[in-house]
Order: structure tokens, then sequence, then C-alpha cells
């Protein structure tokens, strides 16, 4: 049910202005104190006017949460504009700016380089400003509750965007925010960083659909993500990782059924990687997962991405990192620097894939 407000009146004789309007007391005759005022009736009449709904106002306006919202021609759309925008702001033209006077606020419970740089530089650009809120700015459910924070900053800005730790919190967000919504990333998934990889994809490979993509290490948010893709778009997709850390069973079964990409989930990485088109790694503890480094590194001898591994993978294979890399862990510094490896390119591309994002949910 909308939010009924009201706009009140008053009637003294013949006029009809704004109940304690300036013009009325900054006009009226002044009264003597020996003289009493004329009674004269004052009629107050009042007119309901509905507000819309914060849960239903984002009519025609498209969150961006998780990549299979969206349908393959949707995501297609979105990467072929990211390329012809990136080809625009690589001349040096700055004449396009469809967020001129749009405002957006940038929400950060996980600190990060990237997600930052990208997001507030390619809204600049686009003639848009945005606004940096770290952890200490909000405190998000804890000092003010998530759905007031959503309303509050629907009513300064045109686009909301947050990189937070728990998925609910995005989720949140888009609920009760009447403004479009962009995930930066969660816990469960990061979906600007697949839309750039495969734009990353798409210039280096020719295409994403048909390949091969082979991620080495923990089946985290980064794997999830992939999967949803593979819900989306036909590829093949593989997660060598060790046993205990799959990625999650029903994102995996989700992307299984619907029956458009192979996916395989194996705990052997040398067999996983022959043929790869790209060879894929992380960080193997995320953000929040500090403490179980040193376990890790135990866990996961045998997934660091090698010259070795490259090698099985064949000479056509890529090698892409999300960033930022912890070389000497996951991944040698020799693959970081080899002529196959893509990731600086697939970094820069997180700001083209993401102003492609933000024109779409912004309709523009």
């Amino acid at each position: 049910m909308g939010v009924i407000s009201g706009q009140c009146y008053s009637t003294l004789g013949s006029y009809n202005k704004p109940f304690f309007s300036s013009q009325t007391l900054r006009h009226s005759t002044p009264f003597s104190v020996s003289s009493p005022p004329p009674r004269l009736r004052t009629t107050i009449s009042c007119r309901a006017v509905a507000a819309e709904s914060p849960l239903t106002a984002k009519v025609g306006l498209k969150d961006f949460i998780h990549i299979d919202d969206f349908d393959k021609d949707t995501i297609l759309k979105m990467l072929d504009r990211a390329i012809e925008v990136k080809a625009l702001l690589k001349s040096g033209d700055r004449s396009f700016r469809p967020f001129e006077g749009k405002t957006m606020s940038m929400i950060f419970t996980k600190p990060s380089m990237r997600t930052r740089v990208s997001f507030e530089t390619g809204f600049s650009l686009l003639g848009g400003h945005a606004v940096y809120l770290g952890r200490d700015d909000i405190q998000m459910g804890k000092r003010e509750e998530t759905r007031d924070v959503a309303r509050v900053l629907s009513r300064y800005n045109d686009l909301i965007m947050a990189r937070v730790f728990a998925h609910q919190d995005i989720l949140d967000l888009a609920k009760y925010a009447t403004v479009p919504v962009i995930n930066g990333l969660t816990d469960y998934n990061h979906p600007v960083q697949i839309m750039a990889d495969a734009l990353t994809m798409i210039e280096h490979i020719g295409r994403v659909e048909g390949s091969q993509v082979v991620y080495v290490g923990d089946g985290n948010n980064i794997v999830h993500s992939w999967l949803l893709l593979a819900s989306v778009i036909p590829f093949h997709f593989v997660c060598a990782c060790p046993k205990g850390f799959e990625p999650d069973a029903k994102t995996v079964e989700k992307a299984r059924k619907a029956g458009i990409s192979k996916i395989e989930i194996t705990n052997d990485p040398k067999e996983a990687v022959k043929g790869a088109d790209v060879v894929y790694s992380d960080v193997w503890a995320s953000m929040g997962q500090k403490e179980e480094a040193a376990y890790r590194r135990e866990v996961f001898k045998g997934f660091q991405v090698d010259k070795i591994l490259m090698d099985i993978a064949g000479s056509k294979a890529f090698f892409m990192h999300c960033l930022p890399a912890e070389r000497g862990v996951e991944v040698t510094d020799e693959v970081v620097e080899a002529p196959y490896s893509i990731v600086f390119p697939q970094a820069e591309n997180r700001m083209h894939a993401q102003n492609a994002i933000m024109l779409h949910v912004l309709g523009k």
C-alpha cells in the first residue's frame, strides 16, 4: 500500500493560499493592540496525495545482482556496449556524458582498489559523481539498518553500488532501494568481475561461447559467478579444487540443470587444464578467511598455477586472475608476467564492463 501524504489550504474570505504561506504572513493587515482582530471564519481543506511504495517504485529499472538475472541476449548487448564505450574513451573523446547530473553512492564494507577506482573513474568519465562510503561511514546493519540505508540513499542518489560480505545485505539493499543497485561483490558472487572477464575473453580469444574456462583453486564467489554465467551462455566450465573446497552445490546444480553448458567439478588440476582457452586463478584465502591462510596453503598444494601447469594447458591457453594475486602462492611470478597472461587488460576491463552495466540499469 502506498503512503498517503497531504497538502492543506486555508480559505480567508476570497483568498485561497497555502496555509501559513510566507506571502499570507508578510502581507496580512496588522491588528492594533487596542482593537481585537475581526472574527474571520477560517476553513482548512486537505488534499490526499498518494506516494509510491518503496517496494514497488522501481518501475522499469533493473538491479545487477546475479548474472543469470539476465538472458543471453541482454548480457551480450551489455558486452557490445562495453566495447563501444571503451573505444570511445580510448579515442580521447569525452563528449559522451550520459550520467551528467547523476550521483552514485558506493558502499564498501570490504575494501578494494579495483572496485572503487574502476567504478568511481568510470562514472566520472561519463559525467557522474560518485560518493565513497567506507565501512565506518555507515556501519550498515550495525549503526543503521540496511533497509533504512537503502531508502535514505535512494533519496539522494540515482544509483547504489555495494561491495559487502553477506549476500543478504545486497538483497536487502535491492529490496528497499528505489534506485538500481549493483552488486560490487558479496561472499556468494562477484558478477561485475565476470562481466569484465567475459569482455577480456572476447577481446583476446574472440568469444566466450564455446570456449573452455578452467578455474584452479578455491570454489569461491568467483566460481559461483562463472557457474551463473554458464547458466546463460554456453561454454565448458571446469573447477579444479581440493576436496572439501568445492563451490556451492546448489549453484552447481542450477548451472547443470540449465542444460546450456558443460560443467565439471574435479580435484585434479593437471587433467582439468588440458585444452583450456583460459586458466583462471584466485587467492586461496579470501578476505575474511585470512586466519585460515596457513592451513589452506597446505591443503592447496598441487593447485598452484605455474609454468608446468600452463604447459599442460597448451599453447593457446591464456592466464587470468581477478587480483590481487599472492605471487608465489596460488600463482607464480613467472606466470603473471608471461606473454599469455592477460591479468592487466582484465583489470582494466572492470571499468569498461561496469560502465556498460551502469548504462543498462539506468536505461541509457
